[in-house]
C-alpha cells in the first residue's frame, strides 16, 4: 500500500508513445515508441525523461498479457525484451506491472460489472466485476472474414476501413462483447476513442488520463466504485 510520503511513477507503454507521470507532476511526459522501443530502451529513455524526479514506486501498463506481475508474452506493437526482465533491478525501486488496458480500466471503474475496451494501436480489454479486476486478451480472437477483432477496430482497421465503417464495427464489437461478458456498461478508451460520435446505450467514452489514475490505484489497493456503487 502506498502512503502519503511515497511518490508513484506511472509508465503507460503504447505502440505510439510511452507516457510517464508521477504524483508530483500534473502533465505526462511523452516519449515516441514503436517497434524500436525495446524494454531496455524504454528504461533508458524513462530514466532520462524523469531525471531528478523522486519517485519511490512504479506502476507499468504493459501492452500484452501479464501473469503474476510479469509480462507473459512479447508485445505486438513495440520492440522486445520484456519477458523475464527485472524491472525492480533496472529502476532501483518496487515495480508492479499490469496490462495497459487493465490499468486504464482501474482508473475508469465506477462500480458494477464494467468492460473496458482500449481503442489504440491494437485492442486492449479488461473486465472489472464488483471490484475484481480481470485482464482479457480478446484482440486476436477471430471476428470476421478470417480476421481478428484488432484487425477491424485497431489502428490498422481504422486506416483501411475509414472512420465511418470503423465506427460501425467498433459499435458492433462493443455490443457483442458486452453481451458475451454480461457487462453492465462498456467504457471505450484508448487514443482512437476520441473519433467516436454517437454511442449505443450503456456505453461511454473513457479518458486517457484514467490510465494514470489506474496506475496510482495499482499501489493503492482494490478498485473502488464511485457513482454506480
Amino acid at each position: 500500500m502506498a502512503t502519503k510520503k511515497q511518490n508513484i511513477l506511472v509508465i503507460d507503454v503504447g505502440g505510439t508513445h510511452v507516457k510517464v507521470i508521477d504524483q508530483a507532476h500534473s502533465e505526462p511526459v511523452k516519449i515516441d515508441s514503436g517497434m524500436e522501443m525495446t524494454c531496455q530502451e524504454m528504461v533508458k529513455q524513462v530514466k532520462a525523461a524523469t531525471s531528478g524526479w523522486k519517485y519511490t514506486h512504479i506502476a507499468i501498463g504493459y501492452p500484452g498479457p501479464v501473469v503474476q506481475g510479469q509480462p507473459a508474452r512479447e508485445p505486438h506493437n513495440v520492440g522486445g525484451g520484456w519477458v523475464g526482465f527485472n524491472f525492480e533491478e533496472a529502476f532501483g525501486c518496487p515495480v508492479r506491472v499490469v496490462n495497459d488496458a487493465a490499468m486504464q480500466a482501474l482508473g475508469s471503474y465506477e462500480g458494477g460489472r464494467m468492460l473496458f475496451l482500449g481503442l489504440g494501436t491494437g485492442l486492449g480489454s479488461a473486465l472489472i466485476a464488483d471490484g475484481t479486476l480481470a485482464s482479457l486478451e480478446l484482440a486476436h480472437l477471430p471476428y470476421k472474414n478470417g480476421k481478428t477483432y484488432e484487425e477491424y477496430v485497431g489502428a490498422r482497421g481504422l486506416d483501411k476501413l475509414g472512420k465511418s465503417h470503423w465506427r460501425k464495427h467498433v459499435s458492433k464489437v462493443a455490443q457483442m462483447l458486452k453481451e458475451a461478458l454480461v457487462a453492465d456498461y462498456v467504457v471505450l478508451g484508448g487514443g482512437n476513442s476520441r473519433l467516436l460520435k454517437e454511442l449505443p446505450p450503456a456505453m461511454e467514452l473513457g479518458n486517457n488520463a484514467n490510465a494514470f489514475k489506474g496506475g496510482f490505484r495499482v499501489w493503492e489497493g482494490a478498485p473502488k466504485a464511485s457513482k454506480r456503487a
